[in-house]
């Protein structure tokens, strides 16, 4: 061999050699999901809410600003494990089955769906999860460690009390020890706090992955901050004198102002006005139904009290599971773990509007009771049950219209953080691209080194819909679809194709906004631009047929959601 042809191979051994040490190694996994949280909740997306590990994630990392779930829980839990719309994998509405004739709402994954833990599981990572499944019916008892999940702590329904773990939390499989925590008695909190438990068996299962020396794909799924809000009383008094002399009004106004330093909206966005109460927003409507949230300084002194303490309650989950997350990053640092960790974290939809400005007590419906003096020191506490209301969502939700349930903006954008040092290597930086969680398991397969399947057990595997984001996480790329975004739950539905977003509530028609200027959608474009309606809403239709998706007239008359099985249209 010449010296020139020595030189050159010398050249590209090196070159191969500083690639591959240049290059991360296949990245652990923490995927965190909150419950109800709405977009400007946290601090490092405009909130005055208390979540310092949050916010050093996104300042690690990068944050989006347009990022989208699928507007309530279950959906956006089946399409985050599948990486397909909630409708194809079965869970187009809520958990019950609505029968063979209705594939999109059989209430539960099907065979011909495969989730991140089985594609991860394949791959030789470490499976474990922590925290709300909600993708379980009782007749068919599909667990998480039935589909890829080899630990499991949590609950398989859709929210209980965070201070009893019985019987409501569960160890997966059965014979594994789980921990020992004492029980609440006459209304004081024990040992068990569901969100601090969640941490703590989050340190087991990762540290079970270390003892193997796998990767790990951990799934930790808070159901903090849904109802019923419990909290702390030490996290509770951080907040509560606060919320009560600023109100819903001020609070809109300030984070809006925060948003607008973090650089997260435009300078001159105008802030919406108060959302409304939808006319039919029960089986049994509230007595505010179809009118606006009422201006803060409105209501008598003893509503403001009774309605700053529960938000100062969601605001304390909201700052606990910040410290949970907090724990278990704080594990990883310890262990040399952090900088080769991809976590990202994301809400199921957003913030919770049910049923009215009052808020409920007992029970999901419009009933509420108005605390006054010493008894509400007790909300919060165990044997309470309440949640804080649509005026108060309206400004978890801040700068967007409406809520949890809808597909306008404000019940699908979601807060998204992705930090990853060893592969993100931009610090604090914004992603604008329109990202979705039907994005996160391709982005997974990819990182992982997995390979999707076709069939599994004999029977064909629904292709992936979405799109992988590492190169937007990594290289701030755009991400190239084939097909628009699209949107449908409880009749609201929508589609968003480039900066073009077509919605509607359910029986109204549809509104057109361009998102480029009009984020808030203010300005219904409909009537000027009719070939873009019609040209979007045959898209939508096509994407419903293929997709399984029942519109449901009114998914009130039938219980909250429309869980009533309904007969099928000829």
């Amino acid at each position: 061999m010449n010296i020139r042809r020595l030189v050159s191979l010398f050249a590209f051994v090196a070159f191969v050699a500083v690639a591959h040490a240049a290059a991360p190694a296949r990245p652990n996994v923490l995927l965190i999901l909150a419950d109800d949280l709405g977009w400007s909740d946290l601090g490092c997306y405009g909130s005055e809410i208390k979540t310092p590990n949050l916010d050093a994630l996104a300042a690690g990392g990068v944050k989006f600003t347009q990022f989208y779930n699928s507007a309530r829980c279950c959906p956006t839990r089946a399409s985050l494990m599948t990486g397909l719309y909630p409708h194809q994998a079965a869970v187009g509405n809520m958990t019950q089955d609505r029968g063979p004739e209705f594939p999109g709402y059989r209430g539960t994954l099907q065979a011909d769906v495969v989730t991140l833990a089985e594609v991860m599981r394949d791959a030789g990572y470490r499976t474990s999860m922590v925290g709300k499944w909600h993708l379980h019916m009782p007749k068919t008892d599909v667990k998480p460690t039935d589909r890829g999940f080899e630990d499991f702590y949590g609950m398989l329904g859709g929210y209980n009390s965070c201070w009893d773990e019985s019987p409501f939390y569960t160890r997966w499989p059965k014979g594994r020890a789980p921990r020992s925590y004492t029980a609440p008695k006459d209304g004081v909190p024990g040992t068990f706090y569901s969100t601090d438990a969640f941490a703590d068996y989050s340190l087991d299962f990762i540290a079970e992955a270390r003892r193997e020396k796998k990767p790990f794909f951990h799934y930790l799924a808070f159901n903090a901050p849904h109802f019923p809000l419990h909290a702390h009383e030490s996290d509770i008094a951080k907040y509560e004198a606060m919320y009560f002399a600023r109100g819903w009004d001020t609070i809109r106004d300030e984070r809006l102002a925060q948003l607008k330093r973090l650089k997260l909206v435009p300078a001159d966005l105008p802030l919406t006005p108060r959302s409304g109460i939808p006319p039919k927003s029960h089986a049994k409507p509230s007595p505010y139904a179809g009118q606006d949230n009422p201006a803060w300084n409105t209501l008598p002194e003893d509503r403001r009290r009774d309605l700053a303490r529960r938000m100062a309650i969601f605001a304390a989950m909201v700052d606990r599971l910040d410290q949970a997350v907090g724990r278990v990053v704080a594990d990883l640092r310890q262990h040399g773990q952090l900088d080769n960790t991809l976590i990202m974290f994301l809400s199921d939809n957003g913030a919770c509007w049910e049923w009215d400005p009052l808020g409920f007590d007992e029970s999901s419906s419009p009933k509420n009771i108005l605390h006054t003096g010493a008894d509400l020191k007790k909300m919060g506490m165990p044997g309470s049950y309440l949640s804080y209301g649509s005026a108060w969502a309206n400004a978890g939700n801040t700068p967007f219209r409406l809520y949890k349930h809808f597909s306008h903006e404000g019940g699908i954008r979601t807060p998204f953080i992705a930090h990853w040092p060893a592969g993100i290597k931009s610090r604090g930086d914004l992603r604008t691209q329109a990202g979705h969680i039907i994005d996160l398991m391709p982005t997974l397969v990819e990182l992982a080194g997995a390979k999707y399947p076709t069939e599994r057990n004999g029977t064909a595997i629904q292709p992936m819909e979405g799109r992988s984001l590492v190169a937007a996480l990594t290289g701030n790329q755009a991400i190239t679809r084939t097909a628009p975004l699209f949107f449908e739950h409880d009749g609201s539905r929508a589609v968003r194709d480039g900066d073009w977003k077509l919605v509607s509530i359910v029986g109204d028609k549809w509104e057109l906004y361009n998102l480029a200027t009009d984020s808030t959608e203010m300005r219904n474009l409909a009537s000027a631009e009719p070939d873009r309606v019609r040209t979007l809403s045959a898209a939508w239709l096509a994407w419903a047929k293929r997709s399984h998706v029942e519109v449901t007239r009114d998914p009130f008359t039938e219980g909250a959601g429309g869980a009533g099985k309904q007969k099928k249209k000829k």
